[in-house]
This record gives structure tokens, C-alpha cells and sequence, in this order.
């Protein structure tokens, strides 16, 4: 108990320990009306005598970094290109197959990776254990297909990491599904194909970074009405910030003065410093440079599979290691002497794994893009004899290189198709996988789930009616 200084009433208080602490409610006794409590009644606000003032940080550097983490937003939260539910099951790991087991997943797209929740992002981080992160597929060098063989569902496509990762995505729901595909090739197609190659997430970083100094120069005007030492730190920020650009710019002058003076590309192939590539070239092109009119690589792959692959099970559906895949792809690039029937290359699928991926990254399909809507055409005529007479002209208007490889490719698959007893490959099979591989529209702004079925079926006729359209007579 202790005496008010305007009054000999008593004025009971609250404990020490919370008077130290904040705010404490006094309240005055014994007044005779309603009037008098109200008029005698106050509240009276202590300082924090008991509150340990926070040490202002002395590393001026790094508290100016605090600011711009909390200013600048992170990087990933920049990048999300596409989130929403889908259906997963992770199938191989690390090349590893696993049992399938489909689960519902929180799934965010950003610009190099997939990150796969149990519920949706913001829910996931807030009950996500300390130390615990999502599932997360690098999408540099990966390969994405529509897939009907690993699944009874429909609407399901398999993404394949260079790790040897392998994850089924679908949704029942057409839209949805076709939407996430294109997404998701987008963002593998503006990836580098190595791994170990920056990839844009490093310029938008530069962005990010280069435009901190507007971002501080805006937050310093709030505040001035703080301490002395923030405002010192983040003068160093921007000094700091301003030495960064006239680094750069003495950078660029140096670039651009290494460009004018470079040696032309036809130099540099000449000497030998830069060789031409086979994967990602024109078909032409490669034609030309071997002087033949199918790739030299194609004959090869061809020549193995018939060796020793034509009663694997699944030969062309199942995917083989990406890792080996990549491997075989940069020593045909460096066009080193190549032996297939090594050991390093006994997986068969492999092989036939190369082989897609060479027609895959072509930069203009086996199919011209002038005669997509044209074979698309030819393959919605209702009478077969005139669907089948249609094609055969437009397979002989083909390029030579086109036509020939063209009748290569598909001879060799008339003999998977034979030994569909035993390697379960039917012409439907192989028509669902190389369909969307060699024939595709040069814009695909249409219904891709109509394309799909048009390049399946089209494939399908070219298989089926092998010696109508080609002819029986052998190379």
C-alpha cells in the first residue's frame, strides 16, 4: 500500500515485477458516486525499466543486408511461374525404379525447379518442421513425355531429371493437365540442357541486385526519423551498391571490346577449336556434313536395337538412365569414335533413349513444320485408300533427308512391331511415343490434347501401311 501524492486515499497497486513490465492500472477506493470514480479513476503508463535495450549492430554491412532482406523480396517467391493441385507418383529414384503410389500434391513451378507440397505452399511453410523441406525436381536437362504405358489414368505425363528421378503428374481434367504440360516444357526449353550452365535465374538475381539501390535509396527517406547508425549503414549500403555499377560498366567495355576482336565462328571450326554439333542440329544440315542422307548416329542406334533389343519389353517406352543418356549424347557431340556395343552402353534403352532425344531436340521435327497441317489433313480423310494414297504423296514431296530418314526410322519399327509378342510394343505403343517426337505444329496456340491424337494416329498409318506408303523394296 502506498499514498497517492494528490490525496490521502489509499491506491492499492500490482505486483513490482509487472509494474516493471508495462502498463499498471491503478484504481482509487472508496469513492462516494459515479461521478467521483470516473473523475478519480486513471491510468498511468511506466517506462520499460525493466527492458533490456537491443545493442545496435556495429557491422554495418551486414545490417544493411538485414534491411535489404526484409525490402527485397526472395528470389524464389519472384520466380513462381505456376502453382496448384495435381495427382504425383515418383516412380524411379536415382534410376532406381520405385512402386507407384499416386498422393495428391501442392505442386509450385518456378523457374528452374518443381517443388511438391502436401498442402498448399503457405499452409506447408507454416506447419513445416524446423530443417524439413520439400521434395524438389532440378528442371535443368530434364525431359518431359505424355506417357499411356505407365499408368491406367488418363492425362498423365512423366518428368525425367538428369539425376535419374522419374515423377508422373496428372489430373482428370483436360485443361488443367495440358496447361501444367506446356508450363512445364516451357520452363525446361529456357534451361540450359547441362546442368552445370547458369541458367536466367542468375540475371533476374543480377536485376534484383542492381535495383537494391533504388530500393534503399527509398527506404533510407523513411528513415531518417531513425538512429544515427541505421542511416550510416545504409549510406555504406549505397556506396557500396555504386562501386558495384562502375565495376560492371569497366566490365562490359572489356566484353565489348573481346566481341569486335573475336574470330568468326567459320574460323574457329576450321581450326578445330569449335566442332559442329550432331544433337540439335538441323537434319540437313547433319546430312550434309556426312554427305548421306540419313545421320550416320540414326544407323547406328538402329543397328544396335535390332542386335540385341528387338524382344526387350518395352523397348522405346521404358525410359533408360538420363545421366548415360547425356553421357552418350556429348560423346556423339564431340564426335568421338563410337561403339555401341560397349559395355558402358549395354542398357538397351539407353540407346533407344538417344535416339528419341536426337529426334526430339531437332530444331525443326522429322515432319517439316510446312506439312504439319497437311498430314493432319490427310489423316482426318474417312475413306483409308485415299488417307493412305494422301500421305504417300506428301511423304514423296518430303526433303530427301526427311523422306529418307523417315523411311529408315519407320522399316526399323515395322520389326518392333513384329516381335510385339514378346517386347509388348504394339503400333498403338510406339505411335503414342514417337507421334508428338516427330511431328509436331511449329505454334501450338491450338487444342493440344487434338494435336496429340492426330500425331498418334499418323504415326499409327505410317507403321501400319509401311510398304504402301514406302514401298517393299530395301535400301
Amino acid at each position: 500500500m502506498q499514498k497517492s501524492t494528490n490525496s490521502d486515499t489509499p491506491v492499492e497497486t500490482l505486483n513490482p515485477t509487472r509494474q516493471a513490465s508495462g502498463a499498471v492500472q491503478m484504481r482509487i477506493k472508496n469513492a462516494n458516486s459515479h461521478h467521483d470514480r470516473l473523475s478519480q479513476s486513471k491510468s498511468m503508463i511506466l517506462t520499460d525499466v525493466g527492458k533490456v535495450t537491443e545493442p545496435i549492430s556495429r557491422h554495418r554491412r551486414n545490417h544493411s543486408q538485414h534491411i535489404l532482406k526484409d525490402v527485397i523480396p526472395p528470389l524464389e517467391q519472384l520466380m513462381v511461374e505456376k502453382e496448384g493441385y495435381l495427382q504425383k507418383a515418383k516412380i524411379a529414384d536415382g534410376g532406381k525404379k520405385l512402386r507407384k503410389n499416386w498422393s495428391t500434391s501442392w505442386v509450385v513451378l518456378s523457374s528452374r525447379k518443381i517443388e511438391f507440397y502436401k498442402e498448399s505452399k503457405q499452409q506447408a511453410l507454416s506447419n513445416m518442421k524446423t530443417g524439413h523441406k520439400p521434395e524438389s525436381v532440378d528442371l535443368c536437362g530434364a525431359h518431359i513425355e505424355w506417357t499411356k504405358e505407365k499408368s491406367s489414368r488418363k492425362n498423365v505425363f512423366q518428368i525425367t531429371t538428369v539425376s535419374g528421378n522419374e515423377f508422373l503428374l496428372q489430373s482428370d481434367i483436360d485443361f488443367i493437365i495440358l496447361d501444367w504440360f506446356h508450363a512445364i516444357k516451357n520452363a525446361i526449353d529456357r534451361l540450359p540442357k547441362d546442368p552445370s550452365t547458369p541458367s536466367r535465374n542468375l540475371e533476374l538475381f543480377k536485376i534484383q541486385r542492381s535495383s537494391s539501390t533504388e530500393l534503399l535509396s527509398h527506404y533510407d527517406s523513411d528513415m531518417k526519423e531513425q538512429k544515427p547508425e541505421h542511416r550510416k549503414s545504409l549510406m555504406f549500403r549505397l556506396h557500396h551498391s555504386a562501386s558495384d555499377t562502375s565495376d560492371k560498366n569497366r566490365v562490359k567495355s572489356r566484353l565489348k571490346k573481346f566481341i569486335t576482336r573475336r574470330p568468326s565462328l567459320k574460323t574457329l571450326q576450321e581450326k578445330g577449336l569449335i566442332k559442329d554439333q550432331i544433337f540439335g542440329s538441323h537434319l540437313h544440315t547433319v546430312c550434309e556434313r556426312e554427305n548421306s542422307t540419313v545421320p550416320r548416329f540414326v544407323k547406328q542406334c538402329i543397328e544396335a536395337v535390332e542386335k540385341r533389343g528387338l524382344d526387350v519389353d518395352g523397348i522405346y517406352r521404358v525410359s533408360g538412365n538420363l545421366a548415360t543418356i547425356q553421357k552418350l549424347r556429348f560423346i556423339v557431340n564431340q564426335e568421338e569414335k563410337l561403339n555401341l556395343d560397349d559395355s558402358q552402353w549395354e542398357d538397351i534403352h539407353v540407346v533407344t533413349g538417344a535416339l528419341k532425344m536426337f529426334f526430339r531436340e531437332l530444331p525443326e521435327p522429322l515432319f517439316p513444320y510446312s506439312f504439319f497441317e497437311r498430314f493432319v489433313e490427310a489423316i482426318k480423310k474417312q475413306d483409308n485408300n485415299t488417307r493412305i494414297e494422301t500421305v504417300k504423296s506428301l511423304v514423296q514431296k518430303l526433303p530427301p533427308p526427311n523422306r529418307d530418314t523417315m523411311k529408315v526410322l519407320f522399316r526399323h519399327l515395322t520389326k518392333i512391331v513384329a516381335k510385339a509378342s514378346k517386347n509388348l510394343m504394339s503400333t498403338q505403343s510406339l505411335g503414342i511415343v514417337f507421334g508428338p517426337t516427330l511431328l509436331r505444329a511449329e505454334n501450338e496456340t491450338g487444342n493440344m490434347a487434338v494435336h496429340m491424337v492426330y500425331q498418334n494416329q499418323i504415326a499409327e498409318l505410317m507403321l501400319s501401311e509401311y510398304s504402301k506408303i514406302f514401298g517393299s523394296e530395301e535400301d
